[in-house]
C-alpha cells in the first residue's frame, strides 16, 4: 500500500473528472490519516477496532449468510437467507472501517481478504448497474419488503437506495486508502443506474431510508461529476411532497414523520422521526447546503439543531427517545427507563456536529459531538472490541427493567447496523481533532498525537501531550521550518465554561465560573474568545510551548423543570465524562440509592479496573428492606460511579444514570 495515499488523494478531490468544486465547506477538518495517536483512550480502542472488531464483524457477515447473500445473487440461485433487505450494508460499513482502519494500520492480509470480497459484490452487481441481492437472487420472488418491481417500495422499506447509499460510502473509502478502483467502479456505476432514474424528469421518491445522500455527496467530492450532487439535493428537496399522507394523523408513519417526510425539508423545524435516519438527512443536508451554497437549506438544519439540543437530547448525548419506530418524541419527551438511545443514531449525530462546525466554525457543535463520542456512542461498543449495545438504556432495575438486552452487550444482532457501524465510525476519531481556515488552525478534541498540519505551502506539527479525559493539563508542542504566522484557536470546553450543554436542557448545580488558564512558552498570557475559542495570534517557531489547564471538578448535573421526570434527580460528570453508578461497585443494587446534595464528591483513577477508569466516590443513602418483608430502614454506605461508556462490561445488573438526591415518597412494588 502506498504511504499516506489517503491525503494525497483527498488533496485530488475532484480531480478524477479533472473538475474542482468552487463552493464548499469554510473550515476544513485536517484528515485522520494526518494525526498519529499516542494516548492511552483513543488509540487502544483503535487498535481493538482493528485487531477485533472488524475480523469479529467480517466473520459475523460470513457466519450469518450476508456474504452468501452476494454469492447467490452472482448465481441468480437459492434465497435470500437473511432477515433484511438491508444486511448487505453490513459488508459495505466493515469494508468502510477495514479501509479507513487500513490507512492507520497497514495490513496487506486484510487487504487481500477485502479484495476478496470486493470480487464477490462486483459479480452480484447487475449489468446495468442495479446492486440488491433481496431481488437479484430471484427477481420474481423478492424480498416481502421490496415490491415486485425496483424501487416501487423505496419510500417504504425495501432500502434498495439505502443499501446504495452505504456502497457509496465505503467505496469513497476504499479508494482513498488504498487508491484501487475496484470497489469505486461498482459504486459509480451504481450511482449513474440511480441518476438516470431519479430526478425532476424522472422518477419522484423521497429515500425511505437516508444516507445515500452522502453517498452520492462523496462521489461527486470524488470525481466533480454534477449530476451526483443534483441528485442528492433532488432526494434531499422531494421529502415532503408525498400526497398519500395525511398531516392531520398524529401517527408517525401516516403523516410521514417516521422518514422526514411529514414537511418539505425546508420548513422542518424540529427533530423528528427515526433519530438514525434524521441524523444521516441532517448531515446531508449539511453537505449539500455548502457545496451549493443553498442559504434555505442551511437555515432549516440550524432551527433543527436548535430543536435538538434545547428539547430532544439525552444528559449523555444519547437521541431518539421512543423505541417504537427508534424515534425521537415530543419536545421534553427523554424518560429514562425506556431510553432507547440507538448507538446509529449517535453515529449520525457525530456526522451531523462535525458538518455544523464546518459549517459555523462555532465550538458548540464540536462540545455536542465529544459528548456524543465519549458517552452516548462509546457506551455502544464494549471493552472487548466484539460485544455491543443496540440501544443505550440510563436506567436498569432489577425485575422491572423494560428490555433485557439493555442490561447485557450481544454479539451480534438479527438488526446487526449498530456493530458495524462502530467499525467505520472508530478509526476516523483524529478527524475531528483540528480544522483550518486560511491562517486559522482549531485544536477541536483533545487526545495525546502529533498532527501534520499544512498552511499554503509551510508544514508544521502540533504534538499534544496530556492525559485527558483524565487530566485537564494539557500541553501542546509547535515544531515548524522557520516562523509560521497563525492564529491557534484552542477550544474551552463548555463543560469547562460551567455550561452543560449549549441550552438550558441541562445545568451545572455549581455555577462558580472557573477561569481557564494558558500559558504560552511557560508565561501566563491574556487571550480573547470567540465563538468557544481561546485565540492565540503570534509568530509560532520550534519549540514554543502552550499550555492550557481545564477544571476537572466533579459537577452536579441537573435538568430543565420540563423534563418532569428528572425532577428531584442528579447526575454527574467529570470533564466530557458522563458517569452512571453501576451495581458491581454498590453492593449489588443502584435503584435503592440516593445521593444527598451538599456531600462531597471526589475522583481516583483506578488503573486496573475497566482498563483504567476515574472513577468518582462518596457517600450514598441505601434504602433496605428488611428480612421480614414489612419494614423499611436507611443507611449510609460507600459510593461509586463509573463512566457511563464503561457499565455493562463485568455481568448483568442495575444502572442509574440519575439519581435521586432526596426521599420524597416510596412505591410498594410485589413479586
Amino acid at each position: 500500500m502506498k504511504k499516506n495515499v489517503f491525503v494525497f488523494l483527498l488533496a485530488l478531490t475532484g480531480n478524477l473528472a479533472g473538475n474542482t468544486q468552487q463552493t464548499d465547506y469554510p473550515f476544513t477538518p485536517v484528515p485522520f490519516t494526518s494525526v498519529k495517536l499516542t494516548d492511552q483512550f483513543w488509540l487502544p480502542r483503535i487498535q481493538i477496532n482493528h485487531s477485533v472488531t472488524i475480523p469479529a464483524s467480517f466473520e459475523r457477515c460470513d457466519k450469518t449468510g450476508r456474504i452468501k447473500n452476494f454469492i447467490m445473487a452472482a448465481e441468480k440461485s437459492g434465497k435470500f437467507c437473511t432477515t433484511y433487505p438491508f444486511d448487505d450494508t453490513d459488508i459495505y460499513k466493515t469494508i468502510e472501517g477495514a479501509s479507513f482502519s487500513l490507512s492507520l494500520f497497514p495490513d496487506k492480509k486484510l487487504e487481500g481478504y477485502i479484495d476478496s470480497l470486493i470480487t464477490i459484490v462486483a459479480r452480484a452487481q447487475e449489468p446495468d448497474g442495479y446492486l440488491y441481492t433481496a431481488r437479484t437472487i430471484n427477481p420474481a420472488s423478492p424480498h416481502g419488503w421490496a415490491g415486485p418491481e425496483r424501487w416501487v417500495k423505496e419510500r417504504e422499506l425495501s432500502h434498495e437506495l439505502y443499501n446504495s447509499g452505504h456502497l457509496y460510502e465505503a467505496a469513497a473509502a476504499h479508494f482513498q486508502a488504498t487508491g484501487k478502483r475496484n470497489l469505486l467502479d461498482i459504486a459509480l456505476k451504481n450511482a449513474d443506474l440511480v441518476c438516470s432514474v431519479f430526478g425532476p424528469d424522472k422518477r419522484h421518491t423521497a429515500p425511505g431510508h437516508q444516507v445515500v445522500e452522502m453517498g452520492l455527496v462523496k462521489l461527486y467530492r470524488l470525481t466533480g461529476k454534477k449530476e451526483y450532487l443534483n441528485t442528492a439535493k433532488f432526494f434531499i428537496l422531494e421529502r415532503g411532497n408525498y400526497k398519500g399522507y395525511d398531516p392531520k394523523n398524529k401517527d408517525p408513519w401516516r403523516n410521514g414523520a417516521y422518514w422526514q417526510d411529514h414537511l418539505p425539508v425546508l420548513q422542518q423545524k424540529e427533530a423528528v422521526g427515526h433519530a438514525v435516519r434524521a441524523g444521516y438527512l441532517y448531515s446531508a443536508v449539511a453537505d449539500v447546503a455548502a457545496l451549493t451554497g443553498d442559504t434555505a437549506l442551511l437555515n432549516a438544519i440550524d432551527s433543527i439543531w436548535v430543536n435538538l439540543v434545547t428539547k430532544k437530547i439525552y444528559v449523555q448525548g444519547g437521541a431518539g427517545a421512543v423505541g417504537a419506530g427508534e424515534r425521537y418524541g415530543e419536545n421534553y419527551e427523554l424518560p429514562n427507563a425506556t431510553a432507547y438511545n440507538e448507538t446509529c443514531a449517535a453515529i449520525s449525530n457525530v456526522y451531523w456536529n462535525q458538518r455544523m462546525f464546518q459549517l459555523h466554525g462555532e465550538a458548540k457543535y464540536i462540545d455536542l459531538l465529544e459528548k456524543i463520542l465519549y458517552n452516548g456512542l462509546l457506551s455502544g461498543v464494549g471493552l472487548d472490541g466484539k460485544s455491543f449495545f443496540y440501544t443505550n438504556a440510563l436506567q436498569i432495575r432489577h425485575n422491572f427493567r423494560h428490555n433485557d438486552m439493555e442490561a447485557e452487550r450481544s454479539g451480534w444482532f438479527e438488526c446487526s447496523c449498530c456493530p458495524t457501524n462502530v467499525c467505520r465510525l472508530l478509526p476516523s476519531v483524529p478527524g475531528y481533532m483540528y480544522a483550518i481556515r486560511d491562517r486559522d488552525v482549531y485544536v477541536n478534541l483533545f487526545a495525546a498525537s502529533t498532527a501534520s498540519l499544512q498552511l499554503g505551502k509551510q508544514t508544521f506539527t502540533i504534538e499534544q501531550q496530556h492525559d485527558y479525559p483524565w487530566n485537564g493539563q494539557l500541553r501542546f508542542m509547535v515544531k515548524t521550518k522557520g516562523k509560521i504566522p497563525f492564529t491557534l484557536r484552542l477550544r474551552i470546553p463548555g463543560w469547562a465554561r460551567q455550561e452543560a450543554i449549549a441550552s438550558d436542557l441541562y445545568y451545572f448545580g455549581d455555577k462558580k465560573q472557573t477561569d481557564i488558564r494558558i500559558k504560552v512558552n511557560g508565561i501566563p498570557v491574556t487571550y480573547q474568545t470567540e465563538k468557544g475559542y481561546a485565540l492565540l495570534n503570534r509568530e509560532w517557531k520550534t519549540g514554543d510551548q502552550v499550555e492550557m489547564e481545564l477544571p476537572m471538578e466533579v459537577q452536579r448535573v441537573y435538568s430543565n423543570d420540563k423534563l418532569k421526570e428528572n425532577q428531584g434527580l442528579v447526575s454527574l460528570q467529570r470533564g466530557p465524562l458522563t458517569y452512571c453508578a453501576e451495581w458491581a461497585d454498590n453492593e449489588g443494587r443502584t435503584s435503592n440509592l440516593v445521593l444527598p446534595a451538599g456531600k462531597r464528591l471526589t475522583a481516583e483513577f483506578i488503573p486496573s479496573l475497566l482498563r483504567g477508569v476515574t472513577v468518582i466516590k462518596g457517600e450514598a443513602i441505601s434504602v433496605q428492606t428488611g428480612k421480614d418483608g414489612l419494614s423499611v430502614s436507611s443507611r449510609q454506605q460507600p459510593f461509586t460511579a463509573i463512566p457511563y461508556y464503561a457499565w455493562a462490561n463485568r455481568g448483568k445488573g442495575e444502572m442509574s444514570v440519575w439519581l435521586p438526591e432526596t426521599i420524597k415518597d416510596l412505591s410498594i412494588i410485589a413479586y
